[in-house]
């Protein structure tokens, strides 16, 4: 069951500071166990590095999918696609502005920040 309206913010390639490995690792791991578990956000939203994960060739998109397919709405920074050169290799989600991250923000019950 989704929670009610909880946004969980990813603004990095992974989950946590240090190596970037580990940190693609931990995110996977968050997001199977949550989809595995039922404990699904609302929304998830990607800025800055997050929206890599939202790429062809990140090792979650395949999860994200089946997230998606569960209800959960993902909203990726337009700019930051851009900013990356990353605008046509989207493969999960929608493209929205600051200005929709900020009104899902305020929307929001509970905000998470990974």
């Amino acid at each position: 069951m989704n929670n009610s309206n909880t946004l969980v913010q990813i603004d990095k390639n992974g989950m946590g500071t240090g190596d970037q490995e580990l940190g693609l690792l931990l995110i996977t791991n968050y997001f199977k166990l949550s989809l595995s578990n039922d404990q699904l956000p609302k929304i998830i939203t990607f800025y800055n590095s997050g929206v890599k994960l939202t790429c062809e060739g990140s090792p979650v998109i395949e999860t994200l999918k089946e997230m998606e397919k569960a209800g959960v709405k993902m909203i990726i920074c337009k700019t930051c696609l851009n900013f990356y050169k990353l605008e046509n290799k989207v493969k999960v989600g929608i493209q929205g502005t600051m200005q929709d991250i900020i009104t899902l923000q305020a929307d929001a019950s509970k905000v998470i920040n990974l």
